[in-house]
């Protein structure tokens, strides 16, 4: 049985957070302020957002901060000042601060980006709350092979894949039939193609359920996060590539679901709030009471569910395609699709345009074994480069 969160001798547990500015990273910050004495702060990470990360560590009195943009250094040093708290910049300094020993670490940087600094926390054997999908989409067996080798713990933020955790008997994965991930199919649902070639960033942007920031909620929009989260749903879960399915579920009430052998079927759910799944990994083995609204199924009334329509959206397809290809195959969709967002968001490229980039990059460089670090960052930076021309 799991001690209790408040044993004296189990506490304050120690916190990292890495994107603290971020929704994920704002969102465990009100939990730690809500359970006064439970938690320390060690260090807190951000990309740009100075004047956020500064009000955060005169708040929260961590040991060390670290802002990713090293131009940014000395403002940050400026906010701080009369503190006793170490600044330190650039990319290096994120890692350096995830180094630093604490029992948790939120890795919740989107992107790429976050690989280092997470895989840094891996590699001191920390508990890891993984927020950041793309380390096991780019670096797949890599990372897992990291985590084993050094002791550390991953347990899944993301809601579709904490709500699998819950339910998933890690004791006989022989009896698991196939896990279901849900989907709230995004913004753009219900519009045709023809729709969805005019719409915008800002419309893009707007998640009918979840508050999320502008890359995960355009992946959304997409169903590349979807697609994303299969591929991290096969590193996380003892399944094979074929016991991962997709369904859309528009309230996002089922958060996913396991379906066993006998025919059981095993759902998590809850209000879409990522508090509760941030709290379940910020608590376990226990739990801790959230401030997120009660789920009444009385009023929800009614659960839809469709199948993806991967002909609207077949960034799903290509994510699907790519994690049965294997290799360096999710590397590739993975780069060319944050170059393609991003364009999306300067307004340089249409939406559609997004998975036809990823598309044609996957075409060019066809697939190879994933032999190691040097040999994911030159394969990254290659897509990031076909990428960007296709960009226009």
């Amino acid at each position: 049985m799991a001690e209790p969160l408040n044993k004296p001798d189990l506490l304050p547990r120690t916190l990292t957070l890495l994107g603290s500015t971020g929704s994920i990273g704002c969102s465990t910050l009100d939990l730690v302020a809500r359970n006064p004495g439970a938690y320390e702060v060690i260090a807190l990470t951000a990309m740009s957002n100075v004047a956020l990360l500064a009000e955060q560590a005169r708040r929260f009195r961590p040991r060390m901060v670290a802002i990713g943009d090293a131009a940014r250094y000395q403002e940050l040093k400026d906010a701080l000042a009369g503190t006793n708290v170490a600044v330190l910049a650039g990319p290096q300094g994120v890692v350096e601060a995830a180094t630093h020993p604490s029992d948790w670490v939120m890795a919740g940087i989107v992107g790429s980006a976050g690989l280092w600094p997470t895989l840094a926390a891996v590699r001191r054997g920390a508990t890891v709350a993984l927020a950041n999908k793309e380390c096991l989409v780019c670096a797949g067996e890599l990372f897992v092979r990291e985590v084993g080798k050094f002791g550390a713990t991953l347990l899944p933020v993301d809601s579709e894949h904490n709500a699998i955790f819950q339910v998933f008997d890690f004791d006989h994965p022989e009896r698991v039939e196939k896990i279901i991930l849900t989907a709230s199919g995004g913004p753009f649902r219900s519009l045709s193609r023809e729709e969805m070639a005019r719409v915008t960033p800002a419309q893009a942007v707007k998640h009918p359920n979840w508050s999320m920031g502008a890359k995960i909620s355009i992946d959304s929009a997409t169903l590349m996060n979807k697609g994303l989260e299969a591929i991290e749903a096969f590193h996380l879960f003892p399944v094979e590539a074929g016991q991962i399915d997709v369904l859309v579920h528009p309230q996002s009430v089922i958060h996913s679901m396991v379906s066993y052998v006998d025919g059981s079927v095993l759902a998590q759910l809850g209000s879409p709030d990522m508090r509760t799944p941030i709290a379940h990994t910020l608590a376990w083995p226990d739990r801790m009471e959230t401030p997120v609204n009660r789920l009444n199924l009385s009023e929800v009334s009614r659960l839809d569910f469709e199948q993806p329509d991967l002909e609207r959206f077949p960034a799903l397809r290509l994510a699907r395609e790519a994690l049965q290809t294997g290799g360096c195959a999710p590397t590739i969709l993975n780069a060319a699709n944050e170059v393609a967002v991003e364009g999306f968001l300067q307004s340089r490229i249409a939406f559609l345009k997004i998975p036809q980039i990823v598309q044609t990059v996957l075409e060019r460089m066809g697939t190879r074994p994933l032999r190691g670090w040097d040999d994911l960052e030159q394969i990254d930076a290659e897509a990031r480069s076909h990428a960007t021309a296709l960009l226009g």
